[in-house]
């Protein structure tokens, strides 16, 4: 049976955050999903290198064929190491957004045993660091996790704790932060060998990434 812990009140600095931290890791290491506060939405949790675990989340959500779920890490150290095309430019783009709501497409770095719903088809991951205080402290103590918003593919993203499509069994932990604010969606930029491209205008601008650089491209 699925587990509600409440989180909203307790602090990053109390005890107890880091017991609720170890409890979340012990659970994604033992194959489970857990369901986590995201800065705007709740979201679905598995360890990134469990296939079985990261195909149950898309079952949930009835994702289609090759539906790749997003990846979270802790910092930026993480990401440099489970991708390709970290070069200067992008790594000084994501230590001056990250965390925060800026998500970078990404080729992966070869020899990664994981597959993210795409069957390993796809040429790049989307990735980022959650400013998520719990989220992003899982994502440190346990490595990188694939994620998905815990609702049913196509519907609107969840902000409080209700009616997620699982049942008690499908899952070890519900850690509930109460209503979640209404925000932004993340940044989203490409990153290839040729450059840096702006697919997706979010929390930050573009004119904030081109504080860092102005080597950004824009399609037309």
């Amino acid at each position: 049976m699925a587990e509600r812990i409440e989180i909203s009140s307790i602090k990053v600095e109390d005890e107890s955050f880091q017991n609720n931290v170890t409890r979340a890791v012990d659970a994604l290491r033992d194959g489970r999903l857990i369901i986590a506060p995201a800065e705007h939405a709740y979201v679905f949790v598995a360890d990134a290198f469990n296939h079985g675990a990261v195909k149950k989340m898309h079952i949930l959500r009835g994702d289609a064929l090759g539906v790749s779920a997003q990846v979270i890490v802790g910092d930026v150290k993480t990401a440099t190491g489970v991708t390709n095309e970290f070069g200067p430019t992008i790594t000084s783009i994501c230590e001056k957004f990250w965390p925060g709501l800026l998500t970078v497409n990404i080729a992966p770095a070869q020899g990664l045993v994981w597959d993210l719903g795409d069957a390993r088809s796809l040429d790049e991951i989307a990735i980022r660091v959650p400013s998520a205080d719990f989220l992003r402290a899982v994502a440190k103590s346990a490595g990188p996790l694939a994620i998905a918003s815990a609702s049913r593919a196509g519907q609107t993203a969840k902000r409080k704790g209700s009616l997620f499509p699982a049942l008690d069994a499908d899952y070890a932990f519900f850690f509930d932060n109460d209503e979640l604010p209404e925000g932004p969606v993340s940044t989203v930029i490409s990153v290839k060998s040729d450059g840096v491209t702006l697919k997706r205008v979010g929390a930050i601008s573009l004119a904030d990434l081109r504080t860092v650089t102005p080597n950004i491209a824009v399609p037309a």
